[in-house]
């Protein structure tokens, strides 16, 4: 009877897409490359090549490769953490970039939406709207009142900015009141890529969304960004290079 049913339920069932069933605004996407400054350049590459030597001395695995990514990830938002968890700040050019476009949304009276996945960029990027006096709401690990740091930026029209980390801002939020979202970094996962884009194309947007990615140059943001973009697994990804002979963080062609 179940196997009678299951058939007959398939028959009358079907699959559809949000693009399919809702009418919502286009979407268009833009990849703005920023270059780490030669000092950072020149720590960043280091890195990269003590963690493809460490890989040789340790099992390759998806969770050892991405690990080793993480560090590298962490550098091109321009800080470096040691191994006794001390972070520096070594590069300015991702929020030299941000502070560019941040301009530029304020001189066309348009709200902001702007991603990142580590604290510290958080941190920098409240820095630089404090600095700019630029009032802004923030979603993010410890930030008790959700709600109101979502309803201020939706309806405050002092609040021109909405600040959030991916893994806490991605599910189930409306933020609506702006029309273009800027990912500072990305994690590594394709349903919260998928769901922070989501935040600002939904129902009740009546503008076209842009969604702006920031990139260092020469580094494994750009092998991130591709993945997510082709939805793609990004940790097989990664071991199939290494066992290609192919240094998993290198940006590739």
């Amino acid at each position: 009877m179940l196997e009678e049913f299951l058939q007959k339920l398939h028959s009358v069932a079907y699959r559809v897409t949000k693009a399919e069933c809702l009418d919502l605004p286009q979407t268009t996407e833009e990849i703005r490359t920023v270059e780490l400054e030669p000092k950072a350049m020149k720590l960043y590459k280091q890195l990269e090549k003590e963690s493809f030597a460490e890989l040789s001395n340790s099992e390759v695995s998806a969770v050892n490769v991405l690990t080793k990514m993480l560090r590298l990830s962490q550098m091109t938002g321009g800080y470096l953490t040691d191994d006794a968890g001390s972070i520096t700040s070594v590069s300015t050019a991702k929020l030299d970039a941000l502070s560019d476009i941040l301009d530029t949304m304020l001189a066309e009276e348009k709200k902001l939406v702007i991603l990142a996945r580590f604290v510290p960029e958080l941190d920098g990027i409240q820095e630089l709207l404090k600095r700019k006096q630029i009032g802004y709401a923030s979603v993010r690990g410890g930030v008790s009142n959700r709600a109101e740091e979502i309803r201020r930026f939706q309806e405050d029209a002092d609040c021109c900015v909405f600040v959030g980390q991916i893994a806490a801002a991605g599910l189930g939020i409306t933020l609506t009141a702006a029309s273009t979202m800027v990912f500072y970094s990305l994690d590594y996962s394709m349903s919260n890529f998928e769901q922070a884009k989501a935040r600002i194309h939904r129902v009740s947007q009546t503008e076209n969304c842009l969604y702006i990615y920031l990139t260092a140059k020469h580094t494994v943001d750009t092998k991130i960004l591709r993945a997510l973009r082709d939805k793609a697994d990004l940790a097989k990804m990664l071991v199939d290079d290494y066992r290609n002979g192919i240094n998993p963080f290198q940006e590739g062609v």
